[in-house]
């Protein structure tokens, strides 16, 4: 099984949703949170005064598949979320060595569903 952890623009999350349930990957978490790598940031104004935002609104996605789902479920993602602009966020893939559903104790790739 493997993590697929995203970094995606908050207005993409509805599509890559969306897109990720088309595919049958239904069970996702979903965290907001703030960050920042090549964007940096950038200036605002609040009542006359300028400040800099330097860490912006992000949303961090992750579903857990299994072996034989993972390129399709990324290529999924990466489709979803891009738009082409900086800031567009980043996949990270780690291995998992195991699930368990509590309700049940159902372990392994049958815990996923």
């Amino acid at each position: 099984m493997k993590r697929i952890e995203a970094i995606i623009q908050p207005h993409r999350l509805d599509g890559v949703k969306r897109a990720l349930e088309s595919i049958g990957t239904g069970g996702m978490t979903v965290c907001d949170v703030r960050g920042h790598g090549r964007q940096k940031g950038h200036t605002e104004i609040y009542r006359g005064l300028e400040y800099e935002v330097d860490v912006l609104p992000k949303v961090r996605l992750e579903v857990i598949v299994p072996d034989v789902r993972l390129d399709e479920t990324v290529a999924t993602l990466v489709k979803a979320a891009r738009t082409g602009q900086i800031g567009d966020g980043k996949v990270f893939i780690e291995t998992v060595e195991d699930a368990i559903r509590i309700r049940n104790g159902e372990v392994g790739e049958a815990a996923l569903s």
